[in-house]
């Protein structure tokens, strides 16, 4: 039995947290849920019983066996000392470790042996490199990938609750305000300067697209596209991988999806990444186009698996050494609190 502390308790990543602990009946000795001071006292359910929510300070951590992290990079930093001195392992769900040498990056479909040398931390990785690898990874055993173009398509919860909130809002604004079809097209814009301004993102989210996610670097890339390349390189023990990735935020409320372009060391078929990907641990296959079965982000909400399918020969590439396919995960469990506390289970 373990005791459990969960840092960004009343975030949306963390209340899948304590939902996942029940739902896979982890062995929890004791629960602490642990806050900013204008949370701490809101009282959260766990196994039938009511649990308050307590400040997160330096203190929190006494008799504390895995501490869930999941409230921002800034603060990870700030108590990665209080969780590691009192003895506990920090499982942190934030940006804040991931590229750091000395902190294993892991998704245990993928990398599980990195945790066996982890020094008080381990890092969970982004949401849609965790979606896109636990499809790849198994494939690359088998074949090698030498190089991945990925087109995320990402929803609002990978903003949390103000980024699904967010487009509630502007929806409803919108099909309040507009009286037809025609209006609301001519019109969009100035019916949502009528609105609160965007908090959660950069450009209107309800009935729009937008492919930016996170700030811009110097070489015209995001960071959030950056995270994509660089953490597959790392889980992968691959520092060569050839990775490319264009992040687009699209209207959906909960779950992500990604077009993927795979080519690998040898020819590949279909068939023969259809027969990995059916025994591959996370993965659940979904690919019948001629019955429409195929990744949907609204299917894969609630799951914690990986959908994969339209798997396909890419015509482009004459060897045969090419695959395209389409994977769905939801953000807030593979991507964030289903993959922390399979972590701690690994623990």
């Amino acid at each position: 039995m373990k005791h459990v502390a969960i840092a960004g308790a009343t975030g949306a990543v963390g209340v899948e947290m304590i939902k996942t602990l029940e739902r896979r009946n982890f062995p929890v000795a004791s629960l602490k849920l642990l806050a900013s001071a204008r949370s701490a006292g809101r009282r959260m359910k766990f196994r039938g019983e009511e649990i308050a929510v307590e400040e997160l300070t330096e203190s929190s951590f006494k008799g504390v066996d895995i501490a869930l992290f999941s409230a921002g990079a800034g603060v990870s930093k700030q108590f990665r000392k209080a969780v590691t001195e009192s003895g506990a392992v920090m499982v942190d769900n934030s940006s804040a470790f991931r590229l750091d040498d000395a902190v294993p990056l892991v998704v245990p479909e993928v990398n599980p042996e990195d945790v066996k040398w982890h020094h008080g931390v381990i890092a969970n990785p982004n949401c849609t490199t965790i979606i896109m690898l636990v499809a790849v990874a198994p494939l690359h055993r088998a074949f090698g990938v030498r190089r991945i173009v990925a087109s995320t398509y990402q929803s609002a919860s990978g903003a949390g609750a103000k980024g699904m909130l967010e487009l509630l809002s502007q929806t409803r604004a919108l099909l309040s305000a507009a009286a037809d079809m025609d209006e609301l097209a001519e019109h969009y814009r100035d019916v949502l300067a009528r609105t609160d301004p965007p908090k959660a993102f950069s450009d209107p989210i309800a009935f729009n697209v937008f492919p930016h996610i996170d700030v811009f670097q110097p070489n015209g890339y995001t960071k959030e596209e950056m995270k994509m390349v660089n953490e597959s390189r790392k889980m992968l023990h691959c520092p060569s991988l050839r990775v490319s990735c264009t992040s687009v935020r699209v209207p959906s409320l909960r779950a992500h999806s990604e077009s993927l372009n795979l080519e690998f060391e040898r020819p590949v078929t279909p068939e023969m990444v259809r027969e990995v990907l059916a025994k591959a641990p996370g993965v659940v296959l979904v690919d019948d186009p001629a019955a429409n079965k195929y990744p949907l982000p609204i299917d894969a909400s609630g799951h914690g698996e990986v959908l994969a399918g339209r798997i396909r020969q890419d015509i482009s590439n004459p060897d045969g050494t090419g695959i395209d396919m389409f994977v769905a995960g939801d953000q807030l469990l593979k991507g964030a609190a289903y993959n922390a506390v399979q972590i701690a289970e690994l623990l």
